[in-house]
């Protein structure tokens, strides 16, 4: 592969992945599980130092295993084929594919603000619950001109992913700085004044029915229970970051690039996203956030700093940052397959890269099965559910980083994780408490997850046997 992409492509790929429709969206469902201004602020700062932990450990990896494929290629080298196919079956079948499908409608979602005929038109088509909309096919449009644009070369999808990135960070900056200058009646102090006791009568307020008896202090396994279940929006919002590893193939001095790339990128993003909230925060009063329009609090409080065209703006910086998305998305996640069918475990064809020198059925095969998944309607309740799977394989992964350094401690190591052990262990420790109370009080988030890897064995058992027999 050509090495074309330079750190700062790599950092716009880290934050450009990162920064979809989340940050826009799941507070307010963050909001109903704390009930407090505190306890936001505490979540997001949680998530953020899990997150750079976990970019800061995969940094080692990323020095050791320079090459396509990333975190399937980390897993693969240090437990084996099996462990490897697992995470790529996950990827390709919901996870990457997934996140694509959600986050370009979320673009059509936010589109239609701007083009209520999208919302008011008649389905294509519907039978029952199942049904075919404009914003759908628009999903899927985006899906498939951005799979084009990048089988075209990673020239173009690199100016792509830089331009709409720099474009929504500069535009969540601004709504930042506004957020603070433009609101007459700031709402920071009345949502500060709960404190850290806010969600014992909140959450019977909101009909939260994790919190049946309230709790009585910070040691409460009930409040650790909301905040694990407030952490799946946080944590949804800040992941994809990895991305960047699955092109090392194409990043110049990938040894040292990789990780500056996923410390940097991470951290300006986790900053950012706090900025955001303290807007939330200042702008809207707590139920302002927790009960805001369609779950999108970034809306109503754009609203309340540039009044009725608030709502425009942040229609045009959605669509923006969805779409930046997107392309990262797909430029990279093709790369993983490809690696795969090197290895005998995904199709022959995707291994072949084209005149442009990307691999282009990849591309293909990854935006068809996005596209059945925009048009399917189901994903979106399988895409929240997979938050636990993400997180578990993170650990694993990270994981990975001491069991290499007590296994093989010869290996070449051109980069060490900072503060190791403290870095990989805090991931570890935060990722198991999340995981162990979302098994105990969400086992809706959870189960699904676990049936997804399971049906990846047999799979794997197939592939294995046929290359026996061969």
């Amino acid at each position: 592969m050509q090495k074309k992409l330079k750190l700062w492509d790599a950092t716009m790929l880290v934050m450009g992945s990162m920064i979809g429709s989340g940050i826009f969206i799941v507070s307010s469902d963050m909001m109903r599980n704390l009930g407090s201004g505190y306890w936001l602020i505490a979540v997001w700062i949680i998530t953020g130092i899990m997150t750079v932990a976990a970019a800061i450990s995969y940094g080692e990896l990323s020095s050791m295993f320079p090459k396509a494929g990333g975190q399937y290629t980390y897993m693969t080298e240090i437990f084996g084929k099996m462990t490897g196919f697992l995470y790529g079956w996950g990827l390709f079948t919901v996870i990457q594919t997934g996140t694509i499908a959600a986050v370009a409608v979320a673009f059509g979602n936010f589109t239609a603000y701007l083009v209520p005929w999208l919302n008011d038109s008649a389905p294509l088509f519907q039978n029952g619950n199942f049904k075919i909309t404009w914003i759908q096919i628009l999903a899927i449009f985006v899906i498939l001109v951005l799979t084009f644009i990048n089988t075209k070369g990673v020239k173009n999808g690199k100016i792509l992913q830089n331009l709409f990135t720099a474009s929504k960070i500069l535009a969540l900056l601004g709504i930042i700085i506004f957020g603070f200058l433009l609101v007459k009646n700031s709402q920071w102090s009345g949502n500060m004044s709960f404190g850290w006791n806010a969600f014992q009568d909140f959450g019977r307020e909101v009909g939260n029915d994790l919190f049946p008896t309230g709790w009585k202090s910070i040691g409460s396994l009930t409040l650790l229970g909301g905040i694990a279940a407030a952490m799946v929006g946080s944590v949804f919002s800040s992941v994809a970051w990895e991305n960047v590893t699955f092109v090392s193939g194409e990043i110049e001095n990938p040894k040292k690039n990789v990780v500056k790339s996923m410390v940097l990128g991470t951290t300006v993003v986790m900053v950012l996203y706090l900025l955001v909230n303290f807007v939330y925060l200042n702008a809207l009063d707590r139920d302002g956030i927790a009960f805001a329009d369609k779950n999108r609090p970034a809306v109503d409080a754009s609203e309340v700093i540039f009044g009725n065209v608030g709502t425009v703006i942040m229609a045009i910086l959605v669509m923006i940052s969805t779409f930046g998305c997107i392309n990262g998305l797909v430029l990279a996640g093709a790369r993983v397959f490809q690696t795969m069918a090197k290895d005998g475990l995904f199709f022959k064809s995707a291994i072949v890269n084209n005149g442009h020198s990307v691999p282009e059925r990849s591309l293909w095969m990854q935006g068809i099965w996005a596209s059945v998944l925009a048009l399917s309607g189901q994903y979106g309740d399988l895409l929240d559910m997979i938050s636990f799977v993400i997180v578990l394989f993170y650990m694993i992964t990270v994981f990975g980083v001491i069991y290499l350094r007590i296994k093989k401690p010869e290996l070449e190591r051109s980069y060490k994780a900072w503060l190791y052990p403290i870095t990989p262990i805090i991931y570890l420790l935060i990722g198991t408490a999340f995981c162990g109370l979302l098994i105990w009080f969400k086992p809706q988030y959870t189960w699904p997850g676990f049936i997804l890897i399971l049906i990846g064995l047999p799979v794997y058992w197939f592939i294995s046997r046929k290359k026996t027999v061969q």
